[in-house]
């Protein structure tokens, strides 16, 4: 039995074999899983329905069970920030700042070969993709 609040079996898998400097793609509804994102990452599809799971409820636990040392968010071509964004800053640890990409500079860094996990979520909020970056754990 596990005690961490992370009980998905793939997800833990990926993350088991992923180390400094892997990245994991957690993704909105509307984010081309099958071609915006390296096709050798494994994938934990956890969109069951609009609206379930949240970008930021994935979030929340993965905080909990990786070290994080970078985020990078898909920015809109307008100047306008997603209200999404402000909740990634809230769950981050304070260190972290989010890295805005453009669409298709965000779809190129989620297709690199450091990509190791894509989290498909039923998230409707538009732009609301992070591509995690994992830190060290320290000894």
């Amino acid at each position: 039995m596990l005690k961490t609040k992370l009980l998905h079996p793939e997800i833990l898998a990926a993350l088991g074999g992923a180390g400094h400097g892997t990245k994991v793609l957690i993704a909105d509804g509307n984010f081309p899983f099958g071609t915006g994102a390296n096709p050798h990452a494994q994938r934990a599809y956890l969109n069951l329905a609009p609206g379930m799971l949240k970008v930021t409820d994935v979030l929340r636990v993965l905080i909990e069970a990786i070290p994080i040392e970078a985020a990078e968010v898909m920015q809109p071509a307008t100047s306008d920030e997603p209200p999404v964004f402000s909740e990634f800053r809230n769950l981050l640890p304070k260190e972290i700042t989010l890295k805005p990409l453009g669409r298709f500079e965000f779809y190129d860094a989620a297709r690199q070969p450091d990509t190791a996990l894509v989290i498909a979520t039923g998230e409707q909020r538009i732009y609301a993709n992070i591509l995690l970056t994992i830190g060290v754990v320290m000894p």
